[in-house]
Order: C-alpha cells, then sequence, then structure tokens
C-alpha cells in the first residue's frame, strides 16, 4: 500500500536542486511505497531525474520558479507563498495534493507559511519545532520548542509537552515517554514562574501517555535519561546550537589529535572502527528531519546543508509520520488532558512569537 504523496520543495537548501532530488531518490530506494510532487523548476528537475529513473516513476512535477531566500524575513516570504517552491509545497498539502511537505529553506518563512496554510490543531495555541538528537542509549530524544517560537507561557509548555510524547511514541515505541522540563536545576524551586506552574500542570494531570518527573539540566540532555525535553524556542534554540558546536568541537579535536604526529596516525588505524562509530553517532544527516507540531497537517524542515542522505532521513521522518497519524494521536492527547483543565493555567495562548533563526 503507497503512503499519501509528499511534496518535495526541490529548490530549498544550500545546493538545491540535486541534493533534494538525490536524497528523495534515495529514500524511494529504501520504501518503494513513497510518492512525491517536486515543486520547483520543471527543467532543472527533470534534468536530475534523469538519474533516478525510480523516482521519476513515482513523482509529479509541479513547475515554479520563484524561491524563498535563505535571508529572506518570513513577512516578505509570506507576501510571494502561492508563487515560490516552498509556499507551493505546502498548500499542496492544504487542497490534499500531498500528505506531508519537506523543504530545506528557510526556517522562519516555512513555519509562518506553514501556520498560515494549515493552521494550528484544535487546543494548540503555537505550533513547535521538535527535532531528534541522538543519545548513550539506543533511542534518541525529542526536543522541543527549537526556535517557533522566542517565548512560551506555562499553557504552551504543557501543550509542546503533549506533542513531543506523541512524537517520542512513534519513535521509540515507549507507550509512556520520560517527559521533562528543560531548566537550570532539577529542583521544584528552580527556574521561573512559568515553568514551575507548567510542572504543577502536568503534576495534576491524569491520564496522559507520559511520564513526567519535572525538570531535567542541559547536560542531561543527550544522556539517554529522558526521552522529550521541552522548552521555549530561544532557550531550545541556544540549546540546541551548544550542543552540535560542542559535537564538532569533539571531532575537529580528534581529527587534529590524530593527525598531529606519525604515532598519532598509526593509533587511528587501529582505533578506526571506533572513530567510525562515534562519526555516525554525531553525524546531523542521521538525525536529519525537525517537524514542525501541532499544525493540521504534516510539514517537515530538513537542514540547509543536509546531504542527499540527510535529505533521505528527512523525507522518511515525514513518511513515518504519516503512517503512524500523528495528528490524530496528538488529538486524541489533548482530549485526555481536557481544554478545560488546560485552561486553568495562567498562560492564554496568543500569537506565536518571531521565530528564531
Amino acid at each position: 500500500m503507497s503512503l499519501p504523496r509528499i511534496a518535495v520543495d526541490a529548490m530549498g537548501g544550500d545546493e538545491g536542486v540535486r541534493v533534494m532530488m538525490d536524497g528523495a531518490a534515495e529514500a524511494r530506494r529504501r520504501h518503494d511505497r513513497f510518492k512525491f510532487l517536486l515543486v520547483g523548476d520543471e527543467t532543472r528537475i527533470k534534468r536530475a531525474l534523469e538519474q533516478h529513473p525510480n523516482l521519476r516513476e513515482a513523482s509529479e512535477v509541479l513547475h515554479c520558479e520563484d524561491v524563498v531566500g535563505g535571508d529572506e524575513k518570513p513577512t516578505q516570504a509570506l507576501r510571494r507563498a502561492k508563487t515560490t517552491s516552498m509556499g507551493l509545497a505546502v498548500n499542496a498539502v492544504k487542497q490534499g495534493d500531498a500528505g506531508a511537505a519537506v523543504s530545506a529553506g528557510n526556517t522562519g518563512a516555512l513555519m509562518a507559511m506553514s501556520k498560515l496554510a494549515l493552521r494550528t490543531m484544535p487546543g494548540i495555541d503555537r505550533p513547535a519545532l521538535a527535532a531528534v538528537m541522538p543519545t548513550l542509549e539506543e533511542d534518541d530524544v525529542v526536543m522541543l520548542d527549537l526556535g517557533a517560537n522566542t517565548d512560551a507561557d506555562a499553557r504552551n509548555l504543557v501543550q509542546f509537552a503533549i506533542m513531543g510524547a506523541a512524537y517520542s511514541r512513534i519513535l521509540t515505541g515507549r507507550e509512556e515517554p520520560r517527559v521533562r522540563l528543560l531548566n537550570i536545576g532539577t529542583e521544584e524551586i528552580k527556574g521561573t514562574d512559568t515553568l514551575r506552574d507548567a510542572a504543577a500542570q502536568l503534576q495534576a494531570a491524569t491520564g496522559l501517555a507520559m511520564s513526567f518527573d519535572g525538570f531535567v539540566e542541559s547536560d542531561k540532555i543527550n544522556r539517554g535519561e529522558v526521552d522529550v525535553v521541552v522548552t521555549d524556542g530561544f532557550s531550545g534554540n541556544i540549546a540546541l546550537k551548544a550542543i552540535e558546536g560542542a559535537a564538532r568541537f569533539v571531532t575537529d579535536l580528534l581529527r587534529n589529535a590524530f593527525t598531529s604526529s606519525l604515532r598519532s596516525k598509526i593509533g587511528f588505524l587501529v582505533s578506526r572502527p571506533a572513530t567510525e562509530l562515534l562519526r555516525h553517532h554525531l553525524d546531523p544527516n542521521n538525525h536529519n528531519g525537525a517537524v514542525f507540531l501541532g499544525l493540521n497537517g504534516v510539514v517537515v524542515k530538513s537542514h540547509g546543508s543536509a546531504n542527499a542522505a540527510g535529505v533521505a532521513n528527512a523525507v522518511a521522518v515525514a513518511a513515518k509520520l504519516l503512517e503512524e497519524n500523528l495528528t490524530e494521536r496528538i488529538a486524541a492527547d489533548l482530549a485526555e488532558l481536557g481544554e478545560d483543565r488546560l485552561r486553568d493555567g495562567q498562560g492564554n495562548g496568543g500569537d506565536a512569537g518571531t521565530a528564531a533563526k
């Protein structure tokens, strides 16, 4: 049985059509049920498809020459939502021509277009950007929000926790993912009033498919002791980039150390299997594919610098969320909590904050 089509913004990302088509073709080779709507310059796409007959036979091309710039402001991009490859890919989900959209373009623009076209689910005030990161254990950790909202009140954080837990259950198969709020300490008295209020609401909630036990500090995110880390987009974006920077720092240190002398080079050859395993584990392409949770549709953001394998992983994320009915799972969890009880928090929702870059 084939899945609903996945709309791919072929023009997004640092290298555009070539990498996006290579990635979609790799995803198609892994899973022959995938079907695609490829949005972008028809001439360039069809030229790329000459190298990928497996993708060509499973795809339809929607011609569009207009592209959202990487440094373009979301408000500017919104004005061209009906003429750009990114906007048309998202609109295909709205119109039912595709089940999900994947883009490696401007994050802020993609969020703005997705929220305008698809709207947020009933019971969700703000969508959140969620991604997975490696841990010391077998399962990855889900973290949100990573930049869709620069601030969040207690109500928003509770909604993020519900959405993140639903996503984690799909990824890990764990019936009650371990959910924690990111804080400067694990003690109940630590953090802001907003964090303590959100923690109190989650502690008091019954019937939710999650295991909530307070706070987690940033140095424990990748230890494998938690399945979902919840925070506002400002803090989450900083934490994510700090973790990515630390990973690059470690790999660069190892590279410098192993090339510093002849003895080091010999040591590298001996330890190469272990270092290759480390490199694979830390490679962001193996965890590529951030998700805008809380929308009436599936939108996945691929990293702009992702290679073909990374794009293939982003496509696979979109397909898995379609197959596992993520949106329906979130709706069921919200119904379990109850809208009236969620509104008892201090927060009052409101418009989303500016997306972090």
